[in-house]
């Protein structure tokens, strides 16, 4: 099912607006001046990972070959950039037959990267691939931080399932984007329904506090619970006292009851007392499940304690502290003219504070050891090596304007288990350090 296709409230009909005004000018005085049909290649990277990370992961690549389709400007969209005097009417009359018929090559979703990498490659003239810059990063950029949060979280869990419960901790739309980027990360089931819907993540959810509260004891509470949703349901136990709603809990529900939920308090205290509790009543296959505020941490820090599951909500859905990858989009090469067999030109920025780039179109490679670990990222121009010409990372996503790399979310997901295990064993560390493989350029 191509997503796109859906819809309100999970999508938008135009992807067209999501652009900064700049991209705009840039394409009237190009179209001015007769270079914006020179062919370019733009590239998107980060120059570093955020502090104290190993390593990143790409994410949000399926939400941009629907973005880069749904591109299109509309009478709607047309008349407001008339309306406000942003571009002449030569530029608009070219916006209204604007489709990308260029090729996009990329990391595969789920793929990790390092700095330097050569995440994404958009070829095209410059006035189709220039539109794209600023929806393809804030796509990239926020998609990709959630993942590698998750990530790192799912490290720290083990086997432990994971559950992203962040929607009420964002906006309404970013919320569905994270909760996608989560279960690329390696997140088990969301909360968010709209999620469920657009991406076919497994949902989750029993009550809240609000409802213990509704009800005039907790026992009522817990009878309503599982008289609805049956034996094998979740009970929230610290809206009172743990102790005394865990007993009421097997008393409700029997043995059967499938899982309690602890929201609050020393997590890693309440839930070695919960055990126990539950063990002595005869409840030994209840499960525990801890929310609160939660990230890899704290997750780390209860690896030794009896919880079967975690919910994850502001933590993971805010990038656990990094909700951008700083990644940017450069024009890396374009043609010496219009021409359509003229040659490609590296070009590069040069500049002070660390923003510079390196110019060329770019392929990248994933070098490994004698044991088959990576080892180095290999970033490079022109011919690659034989001896990596087997490993290359980036794959075609469109090509002559059509999207050929659609996959099942489950796809990217696998793909990043895959390519966390090839990583050497300190990229799993939650202790700062540098990136996990050097990135090395020829």
């Amino acid at each position: 099912m191509n997503t796109a296709d859906l819809g309100l409230p999970v999508a938008v009909p135009s992807t067209a607006l999501f652009t900064d005004q700049y991209e705009l000018t840039m394409l009237q005085a190009a179209l001015r001046s007769q270079n914006a049909d020179r062919r370019s290649v733009f590239e998107v990277f980060t120059r570093r990972l955020p502090e104290g990370r190993r390593y990143g992961v790409v994410a949000g690549t399926g939400r941009v070959l629907d973005a880069v389709e749904n591109f299109r400007f509309d009478e709607t969209i047309l008349g407001f950039l008339r309306e406000r005097g942003i571009l002449d009417e030569p530029t608009l009359e070219w916006l209204a037959g604007y489709r990308f018929r260029g090729d996009i090559w990329g990391y595969p979703e789920g793929e990790v990267y390092f700095p330097g990498s050569p995440i994404m490659r958009v070829e095209g003239t410059f006035a189709e691939a220039v539109l794209l810059e600023t929806v393809i990063l804030s796509i990239l950029n926020h998609d990709s931080a959630v993942a590698a949060a998750a990530s790192r979280m799912s490290v720290a869990a083990g086997d432990r399932p994971l559950m992203e419960m962040g929607a009420r901790r964002t906006h309404e739309l970013a919320a569905v984007a994270a909760a996608r980027s989560a279960y690329v990360g390696g997140f088990h089931t969301t909360s968010d329904l709209a999620a469920g819907f657009r991406y076919h993540i497994p949902t989750v959810g029993t009550s809240a506090h609000a409802f213990t509260l509704l009800h005039d004891t907790e026992r009522d509470a817990f009878t309503a619970q599982v008289d609805t949703l049956g034996r094998g349901t979740t009970l929230l136990v610290d809206t009172f006292d743990v102790t005394e709603a865990v007993r009421l809990a097997v008393e409700v529900a029997g043995p059967e009851l499938g899982a309690v939920r602890i929201d609050s308090g020393d997590l890693l205290l309440v839930a070695h007392r919960v055990r126990q509790q539950l063990d002595e009543l005869g409840a030994t296959h209840t499960k525990i499940v801890v929310t609160s505020d939660l990230d890899e941490y704290a997750i780390a820090s209860l690896a030794a304690a009896p919880v079967d599951a975690y919910g994850v909500g502001t933590q993971l859905v805010t990038g656990s502290g990094h909700p951008t990858c700083s990644m940017v989009y450069k024009l890396v090469a374009r043609a010496q003219s219009d021409a359509p067999d003229a040659p490609l030109r590296p070009v590069a920025k040069k500049s002070l504070g660390g923003k510079s780039s390196v110019g060329g179109r770019k392929w990248a490679a994933r070098r490994p050891d004698e044991n088959g670990v990576a080892e180095a990222e290999v970033v490079g121009v022109g011919e690659v090596p034989a001896e990596l010409a087997g490993r290359q990372l980036l794959v075609p996503l469109v090509t002559d304007g059509k999207v050929v790399a659609r996959e099942p979310l489950d796809a990217a997901r696998d793909r990043h288990i895959a390519a966390r295990a090839g990583l050497p064993l300190s990229a799993t560390q939650l202790s700062r350090g540098e990136p996990v493989l050097p990135t090395e350029y020829l």
